[in-house]
């Protein structure tokens, strides 16, 4: 069934699609709602219309999806990781093949525009490409004891994972969970966002055509009480859930009830300094792609914006000037660079931490307003133009709060000291960026920097080999890079006599 839509793509365009295929997968199937109650309309964020319907799961869903997982888990585990690994190159091949066609597709259902979406796609099969290179690496070691006796450990897998994502990367945020969970020989039940549930399901048949044990993979669809069935399932192992603080909380304190392993990937309020001796064309680029990437819904976007006091001028005339010229309007253009926010909800949030800015004294350089596309079948998208603030304190709501959409906000500072102080003066630590010619500088701030990520010279560049996750209220635990691993394996020592016991009894 999903063939068949992703074999619709090519020809489809904005405003056609409409989705009637469950979107639940477990047991090596897609699977329909048990009950059609509680449905939800699923928008199509670059038009406002209903591009599907999603149902809930309830109880006897879930854990016939946990059930199937574990099933699936049984087999799994005892593959060798070279054996898991075949497998996962051939589903990083499908994917690849397929690229375009589920790029249009997460366009469609998230808004986000098609050049971002490749890139977001091509990222998902390096990251299946990159830990089915890992798979068979896992290892112990052997340690050799007093008269010949020894001892190794074995690193195995954890068992039934959840995974549980949020709606600005659906298929790369479900990619990037079920890829090293995978590798280390576990299952996943992966729950995405009930505003983004369509491409969670592709990725599940893409498993299955790979080879994978049916129920290796399995999607189940819900908001707020799926997932809290899920975290409390007694036959779940871990929980990986990517979004806000507050949800991120409520994961955490479920899990504990029954200690589950939690890795949590929240929110941000990331700080990029600029210094005078920067290289300003550059710097620019940077604070453009630390605040506009996926119309500004990114957690680790550099949206305090610091820039010494001396070349604020040339910055803020040269930064309005690039955000005034971004093309905003139908993302499957191909030359469009801002698409539509999530949902009408989320946009009217953003623009009114707009004129709440403006209420505290912040003074609007460009945009920050609606913004209706020229393109009739566009009329009842959830657009806005990207918005530059200036005159901002650090006491301001849009310097210290997640906007989670198009908005800079931009603050003066004179000293390397004065900057470091005020940029770690947050409950968030998921990134930081830094521009200056000085090296040492560079490193300086990098190392005094509160989060998980430091770019130099750069912004948002996150490749798969790299470890990413927050420091303080950002949240605990790593996706990506081989570090990963150790979030989902568990180390068994085996003790090894070979000669009598000596015992004091």
């Amino acid at each position: 069934m999903a063939q068949s839509t992703l074999d619709s793509m090519p020809g489809a365009s904005t405003g056609t699609v409409v989705i009637t295929e469950p979107l639940n997968f477990w047991g090596g199937k897609r699977v329909k709602p048990r009950e059609e109650k509680n449905a939800e309309p699923v928008f199509e964020p670059a038009t406002g219309r209903v591009l599907c319907q999603m149902v809930p799961c309830g109880a006897e869903e879930v854990d016939e999806a946990i059930q199937s997982a574990y099933a699936a888990y049984q087999k799994w585990s005892k593959m060798a990781g070279m054996e898991r690994a075949r497998v996962m190159l051939e589903a990083a091949r499908i994917m690849r093949e397929r690229r375009e066609k589920i790029a249009k597709l997460e366009v469609i259902n998230n808004g986000k525009t098609i050049t971002e979406a490749l890139g977001n796609i091509d990222f998902s099969w390096k990251s299946i490409e990159y830990y089915a290179g890992l798979a068979g690496t896992l290892a112990g070691q052997h340690i050799q004891l007093p008269g010949g006796a020894f001892a190794y450990s074995r690193r195995e897998p954890l068992g039934v994972c959840v995974g549980i994502g949020a709606w600005n990367f659906p298929f790369l945020i479900a990619t990037l969970k079920s890829a090293p969970a995978l590798a280390c020989g576990n299952a996943m039940v992966y729950k995405p966002s009930p505003m983004a549930p369509v491409t969670a399901v592709i990725l599940a048949e893409i498993y299955k055509e790979a080879g994978v044990p049916d129920g290796l993979f399995c999607v189940v669809q819900g908001g707020a009480e799926t997932g809290s069935l899920l975290c409390h399932h007694p036959k779940v192992a871990k929980v990986s859930f990517t979004g806000s603080v507050p949800t991120g909380k409520k994961v955490m304190e479920m899990s504990a009830k029954s200690v589950k392993q939690v890795t949590l990937e929240l929110g941000g309020k990331s700080p990029l300094i600029i210094f005078k001796d920067c290289e300003l064309e550059n710097a620019v680029k940077g604070a453009l792609m630390a605040n506009f990437l996926t119309q500004g819904q990114v957690c680790c976007n550099g949206t305090r914006v610091f820039v010494q006091r001396e070349i604020m001028p040339q910055f803020l005339e040269e930064v309005v000037k690039r955000t005034k010229a971004i093309p905003v309007g139908d993302p499957l253009l191909g030359s469009t660079r801002m698409g539509a926010l999530i949902s009408k909800p989320q946009l009217e949030k953003v623009l009114g931490f707009v004129s709440q800015a403006k209420k505290e004294g912040a003074r609007v350089l460009c945009g920050g307003d609606p913004f209706v596309p020229s393109d009739p079948k566009l009329k009842g998208g959830y657009f806005m133009s990207p918005c530059v603030l200036d005159n901002c304190r650090d006491d301001m709501t849009c310097v210290k709060e997640e906007i989670f959409g198009p908005v800079m906000s931009v603050l003066p500072f004179d000293t390397e000291e004065e900057v470091i102080k005020r940029a770690n003066n947050t409950t968030f630590g998921l990134a930081s960026g830094v521009f200056t010619r000085d090296i040492s500088r560079a490193h300086r701030v990098a190392a005094s920097m509160e989060a998980g990520t430091c770019f130099i010279n750069n912004y948002n560049i996150n490749p798969i080999e790299l470890p990413f996750g927050g420091y303080k209220m950002s949240g605990f635990g790593r996706e990506n890079g081989q570090v990963t691993i150790e979030y989902y394996s568990q180390l068994k020592t085996v003790v090894v006599e070979m000669g009598d016991v000596e015992s004091l009894f």
